[in-house]
């Protein structure tokens, strides 16, 4: 496992992080015992960064990693996220004290940290961002306030669904340590402008979603039986996996033996770019860890490869079914 720095908070993480989101319920069949056996199994490959948030399965996801850590706290950063008071995505007419208001944050990462069982977070995050709350600095005081009481280290935002351009004048301030955003080959638009951003101005890239909620492994094709409890069978209807079909099979083209198969070729896009500090795939079974944390092998695409992966965007405009309408 290779390691990057997150921007100028100065920690060290594994290029393969641990995306805890599926730990707390919602994909399917849940196996509260395999997904700790998981989160094992990756600190023993080398994974020393696991993002959580309050709001997956109501903290459950938190407790699961609260168990899966003790004893071994200070092999690994932890990371969580503050969800908006209102219930819902930050937009552009919201006012921040409606939506991360001081007491809020305090609150929440009090609440984080003790479903957690540790005493500071690594990393405290914004679970959504707008731009109008750049001007607004309620957000700004509270995470210095829990910074000066020693409950988190660093702070970022999670910027919002399909958003790769909301964050960028905040990265470009400098005022936080990191951004987390959807950054896929189908999803590239943040390497147009928030990616040179990050670098300039040394703030942390978290890539999340790697696997465009699956369908970039492959294993989602038209004709699967999706299993009703997974979210992702509204959202993935039979016609939209048959639109991506055929962009997914034309990938394959740029399978290698250090790459030998979709899931390990969307992961190495990410980390190919060299302002993703860590991208982080979700891992629920022990295989997955396995062939994820193998990825970190320093073997990176070629610029040239990269170039003709961007032929294959595919910004399909398909909104969560969370989203604000």
């Amino acid at each position: 496992m290779l390691y990057r720095k997150l921007g100028k908070s100065g920690i060290k993480v594994s290029e393969i992080g641990f995306g805890a989101w599926q730990l707390g319920g919602g994909f399917g069949k849940q196996d509260d015992a395999e997904g700790i056996a998981c989160v094992h199994r990756a600190m023993d490959l080398g994974v020393n960064f696991i993002d959580t948030a309050a709001v997956y399965g109501d903290g459950h996801s938190e407790k699961l990693i609260g168990r899966a850590v003790a004893g071994k706290r200070e092999k690994v950063a932890i990371a969580s996220k503050i969800p908006p008071k209102i219930g819902r995505q930050a937009i552009e007419k919201d006012s921040i004290k409606d939506v991360f208001p001081v007491e809020w944050i305090v609150e929440v990462t009090e609440k984080s940290l003790a479903n957690l069982k540790i005493d500071c977070l690594d990393l405290q995050q914004l679970h959504s961002w707008t731009p109008a709350f750049l001007k607004q600095t309620d957000w700004l005081d509270g995470f210095q306030k829990l910074k000066k009481q020693g409950k988190i280290k660093s702070f970022g935002v999670s910027a919002n669904d399909w958003d790769p351009y909301g964050a960028v004048e905040l990265t470009r301030s400098g005022l936080i340590d990191s951004v987390q955003v959807i950054y896929n080959i189908f999803e590239q638009r943040p390497a147009e402008k928030l990616l040179a951003a990050a670098i300039e101005a040394n703030v942390g890239i978290i890539a999340r979603v790697p696997f465009e909620e699956g369908l970039l492994t492959g294993n989602f094709g038209p004709n699967v039986k999706m299993d009703p409890t997974d979210w992702r069978s509204e959202w993935l209807t039979p016609e939209r996996r048959r639109e991506a079909a055929g962009r997914v099979d034309a990938l394959k083209q740029f399978l290698k033996p250090d790459r030998p198969t979709l899931a390990a070729l969307a992961l190495k896009f990410c980390l190919s770019h060299p302002a993703v500090s860590t991208v982080i795939p979700g891992m629920r079974k022990l295989s997955h860890v396995d062939t994820n944390c193998a990825v970190s092998d320093g073997k990176l695409l070629s610029a040239e490869e990269v170039k003709a992966l961007e032929k294959h965007k595919f910004v399909h405009g398909w909104p969560y079914p969370w989203a604000v309408k």
